[in-house]
């Protein structure tokens, strides 16, 4: 074949309950993307439990670096550096995302980039075949992020506001389990939130100062309304409740996102994390870049695509690199 030569970034990302790995060239374009969720497994648990999380990506990580490069028609000698996220998530899962990385990278003497998890996410706007520019305002919102960022460069960004507990995504995964739905709980209630009225229930906006987040307040309201119904009155609303539920938590979204952008003088609005697959919140923020459905949630292409920005760290002086699990640490 006409193989592309050492000019593919192998991206490898473990740091919640996806592994992935891509390959994606220098400008930007995914030749290969593979997931392997394990969200089935961990809904009996209504959540992502770490220590199953971690086992499981010991299981899969080989498979889909294999999988990722036979689906690119790639080989490992087609690879100019390995791309890993280093952090922030669950510690156990980013270690072995980092272990794998780290040996596939010393193997064939190649240089390691360690990513931030979220710089992946924003970066994920960087990707063929339509690539947005900065600068702009961006929304990222997640199961456990949601921030506002003024990206000015690839390389130079600005938090401007966060969530002061409970993030997006995880405000949905909370009152999913308060509603009796499934996990992953965003995708659940955005499913149910379709047969109901957005208005049958006056569900509280936080309006904290700055440009700042709050949703347990919200979560607490949804508790509420829960225990004054009978299981057959809860059976009959659910939808409604939903759909109110998910309305405020979009509202939040939007408000934030479109202060943000006039305070910031910024032209253009971009969402990404898992919370930007939310169909209500596509639909309310219609002029905004929003990141494709398949690079929303954790995947490997958005690492690789950061990894363009970011500085490598030559053949072996990698190998005492340590993961985090939050950037506070």
């Amino acid at each position: 074949m006409e193989g592309p030569g050492r000019a593919l970034i192998l991206g490898i990302e473990t740091s919640c309950d996806e592994t992935a790995a891509a390959l994606v060239t220098d400008e930007g374009e995914i030749r290969s993307s593979v997931v392997s969720s394990q969200a089935e497994l961990h809904a009996r648990y209504g959540g992502v439990v770490p220590e199953v999380a971690s086992r499981r990506h010991l299981e899969l990580v080989t498979p889909v670096i294999r999988e990722a490069l036979a689906e690119a028609d790639a080989t490992l000698e087609d690879v100019d550096r390995v791309a890993v996220t280093r952090g922030p998530g669950l510690i156990g899962a980013l270690l072995v995302g980092l272990a794998a990385a780290k040996a596939l990278a010393w193997s064939r003497r190649l240089p390691l980039v360690p990513v931030d998890h979220l710089d992946g996410h924003v970066a994920s706007l960087y990707l063929q075949p339509e690539p947005l520019e900065p600068p702009f305002l961006c929304l990222l919102a997640s199961g456990g992020h949601t921030m506002l960022l003024d990206v000015r460069s690839h390389t130079e960004q600005q938090l401007l506001g966060s969530t002061l507990d409970d993030a997006a995504g995880e405000a949905f995964d909370k009152g999913a389990r308060l509603l009796g739905l499934g996990y992953p709980g965003g995708r659940e209630i955005d499913v149910l939130a379709r047969e109901g009225d957005p208005s049958a229930y006056d569900f509280p906006v936080a309006r904290v100062p700055g440009l700042d987040f709050s949703f347990s307040g919200l979560k607490t309201a949804l508790l509420y309304k829960v225990r004054e119904l009978d299981a057959a009155e809860l059976e009959r609303r659910r939808a409604d409740l939903a759909a109110s539920y998910q309305r405020a938590i979009v509202t939040a979204l939007v408000e934030r996102s479109e202060a943000a952008a006039e305070q910031v003088g910024a032209d253009r609005i971009a969402v990404v994390g898992g919370v930007a697959a939310n169909s209500e919140l596509r639909a309310a923020l219609r002029g905004a870049a929003l990141a494709p459905l398949e690079l929303c949630t954790d995947n490997a292409a958005m690492i690789a695509s950061a990894a363009r920005y970011v500085e490598a760290i030559p053949f072996a002086r990698y190998l005492g690199l340590d993961a985090y699990a939050s950037t506070a640490a």
